[in-house]
């Protein structure tokens, strides 16, 4: 009963965020409601509220707590002295070899990414994320008391990942391929997570 349950909310959950996006995409960000995509979606504002605290999020969807989510359980799965930073790198790699969503780049990708940058307060919460995200990366590596090494090296995989995005998104407008944009998003990726990994090499971070 209690999956049941679950399984009902994700649903809810993921219909109010698609109706919410094709709103958003139809009309502009700001020209759209709460209240219209409760409407749209069947549901009354205040559960629109119980599963998105803000309007942004409808938007994101939590992209940055679904990046943690992937970090963390690689993180807590790793084989036996394996540092964290190297297990990452090697998470990331097998992504790419799945083309899973989270590590594949294409047009719409592209089309979501323009969409936000264009929005002021749409790009304020996605910094609020990754200040999140890179505070709970921290933890992970870590611990509770993360130091001062443990932030850099979060931040600088959080910022690794996003710069990726955003020259992965500039290749499709200065005409590249899916192709390209892929080979520009990976070949940074790799290059970010190697420099946070050698920072942290001193280190049982490495």
């Amino acid at each position: 009963m209690g999956e049941r349950r679950e399984s009902k909310k994700r649903e809810t959950r993921q219909r109010i965020s698609d109706v919410a996006t094709e709103l958003f995409f139809a009309r502009g960000f700001d020209a759209v409601t709460l209240d219209e995509i409760a409407a749209a979606a069947n549901v009354s504002k205040m559960t629109v509220f119980n599963y998105f605290a803000r309007k942004e999020d409808l938007m994101l969807d939590r992209q940055d707590d679904l990046k943690l989510l992937f970090f963390r359980e690689a993180i807590r799965a790793r084989p036996q002295g394996q540092s964290p930073i190297a297990e990452l790198r090697a998470l990331m790699g097998k992504l790419r070899e799945q083309k899973h969503p989270f590590a594949r780049f294409d047009r719409h990708t592209a089309d979501f990414w323009r969409f936000v940058a264009a929005s002021p307060s749409l790009e304020a919460r996605l910094r609020e994320l990754n200040d999140e995200a890179t505070e709970g990366l921290a933890i992970e590596l870590a611990g509770p008391k993360p130091d001062g090494l443990a932030r850099l090296a979060a931040g600088m995989i959080v910022l690794t990942v996003r710069t990726a995005r955003q020259e992965a998104v500039h290749v499709f407008e200065r005409g590249g391929s899916a192709k390209k944009a892929n080979a520009v998003f990976f070949a940074l990726i790799d290059q970010g997570f190697a420099a946070a990994q050698g920072m942290a090499a001193t280190d049982a971070l490495g």
